[in-house]
């Protein structure tokens, strides 16, 4: 999966990257409008951001920049991050009004600890357009991504989405196979992929 490097610290509000879209859900079936996502890695910090231009169903109790459990009951964005060599893994979620969650694995679904435990430093933003279209964004402190998993070029790792609450469909940029749907497949995530980040385009006068 590509990561974009960015030479220079990234700003929320000045954000101008591709982003890649995900046009089916994990049975198949064609998904629009379609869901949206991007990875950059700057100098200090990895940046998850996620789109979707479809009023979005919240899960009552989140609140934007706040730590927030069972985010993926209501609509939500998730980014998962392995270490193959250790089979750790962390599953990150954001909401689309910027409240967010995550959990480290020592195995698929087997958590490290069993408290929900805020990861430091981590930063969100989000912005909801009047007609419901909503962009938001989580910046992943990168010390703590290589402290806890090594992270790297050699990280696999995957986006999946969850959309259209309460009647949810389940969105991943990678194949998960035919069994029974879960986002918990480490074995499925793909290897990392670094591209610089391509300049960007001036608008047309």
């Amino acid at each position: 999966m590509t990561i974009f490097t960015a030479t220079e610290c990234l700003a929320w509000g000045a954000l101008d990257v591709p982003i890649f879209g995900i046009a089916k859900d994990c049975d198949g079936v064609d998904f629009q409008p379609a869901a949206g996502f991007a990875l950059v890695q700057d100098p200090s910090r990895l940046w998850f951001i996620a789109n979707h231009r479809k009023a979005a169903e919240l899960h009552p109790q989140a609140r934007p920049g706040a730590f927030q459990m069972d985010l993926w009951r209501y609509d939500a964005a998730e980014l998962f991050i392995s270490d193959p060599q250790s089979g750790r893994y962390l599953e990150f979620n954001l909401a689309p009004n910027g409240a967010w969650w995550t959990c480290e694995f020592t195995a698929p679904r087997v958590r490290a600890d069993e408290a929900d435990i805020a990861m430091p430093e981590v930063a969100t933003f989000a912005e909801m357009a009047p007609d419901g279209a909503w962009l938001a964004a989580m910046a992943i402190p990168l010390d703590l991504l290589k402290a806890r998993l090594n992270f790297g070029e050699s990280s696999k790792i995957n986006v999946a989405m969850i959309l259209n609450s309460p009647a949810q469909k389940f969105l991943s940029f990678n194949p998960l196979g035919p069994e029974e749907r879960d986002f918990h497949r480490p074995s499925h995530f793909s290897r990392v992929v670094l591209m610089p980040l391509p300049p960007s385009t001036p608008p047309e006068l």
